[in-house]
């Protein structure tokens, strides 16, 4: 369970990220945070990891008070919740299998990750991840081989290999193509049902909120507007949470009408996906970080 009790976020340049949020997450949940750039999406989710610090008010994260001060507690922390970013945040040079095995480094000492002398059962629980996101025949591929969703998979996989208790997701599918996003979303999906993860996710578009997520927590100006079953979350109480009319952006991701029922599981799909430069072509420009981790396009 995640429990947030009135708390704020105040960045070091007078910016107030969160204002006075109270939110409880029970373990299992899928849940989608919606609302504008710079309405503190990104900010409440990494608070949850301690990549950004919260200033007043309390956290606790599966019963344990979170003290951003405090690196050892910071790293028991991040060994139980992984993160999946926009931009993959994978190293490129190196094999899929390799990258995969980064998310043992809290169960490995130092000097093997350093060396990448991983233990088999590290190994095996790496290709297990990758198996689950359906391309464990990539394993040995560098990861600039691949396509974007490719990729998007493989941080997914990672974040598996360290037996979360959570998954953060920050605008994951957000570079890639609409059938690819429903895909990735897909994926995450299934994996959250069938190991009981709590995840978290934040996203621009309704139509993935409500197609995947069993609850949607609506922000603007850093605090909460809205929290509800994905039911309730009409398109009107969505322009309350904007505060201005939908937009065909806002509600769609994909362009043409598409079944979900209709879109390949991952192993279908990897015969449909797009080579690397073909992928690079289609996805958006990643903007470019500012300090406390968000991006110049505002904080979300």
């Amino acid at each position: 369970m995640i429990t947030f009790e009135n708390v704020d976020v105040v960045y070091p340049n007078g910016f107030k990220g969160l204002s006075g949020v109270d939110l409880t997450i029970s373990r299992g949940e899928f849940v989608a945070i919606v609302g504008l750039s710079g309405a503190g999406k990104s900010t409440l989710i990494r608070t949850i990891n301690g990549l950004v610090p919260y200033t007043a008010g309390t956290l606790t994260v599966g019963g344990t008070l979170m003290d951003p001060k405090s690196k050892s507690k910071l790293r028991q922390l991040r060994s139980r919740v992984g993160m999946i970013f926009q931009s993959f945040n994978l190293v490129t040079r190196i094999s899929v299998l390799n990258n995969v095995l980064t998310g043992r480094s809290a169960f490995t000492p130092t000097w093997r990750s350093l060396l990448g002398w991983y233990r088999a059962e590290d190994k095996e629980i790496a290709f297990q991840s990758l198996e689950r996101v359906g391309i464990v025949d990539k394993a040995y591929n560098r990861a600039s081989a691949l396509s974007g969703g490719q990729q998007q998979r493989v941080a997914i996989a990672r974040v598996l290999a360290q037996d979360p208790e959570v998954i953060l997701a920050d605008e994951p599918v957000a570079s890639l193509d609409p059938p690819t996003a429903h895909q990735v979303m897909r994926d995450l999906r299934r994996i959250q049902q069938d190991l009981g993860i709590t995840c978290i996710v934040n996203m621009h578009h309704l139509d993935l909120a409500r197609s995947y997520a069993d609850r949607i927590i609506g922000m603007r100006a850093g605090s909460v507007v809205f929290d509800g079953p994905t039911s309730e979350a009409t398109d009107a109480v969505i322009e309350e949470v904007y505060q201005r009319s939908l937009t065909a952006e806002d509600v769609a991701a994909v362009d043409v009408a598409v079944s979900l029922d209709d879109l390949p599981t991952a192993p279908e799909q990897e015969a449909a996906e797009p080579t690397a430069t073909q992928a690079a072509d289609g996805q958006a420009q990643q903007p470019v970080a500012a300090p406390g981790g968000e991006t110049e396009q505002g904080r979300t």
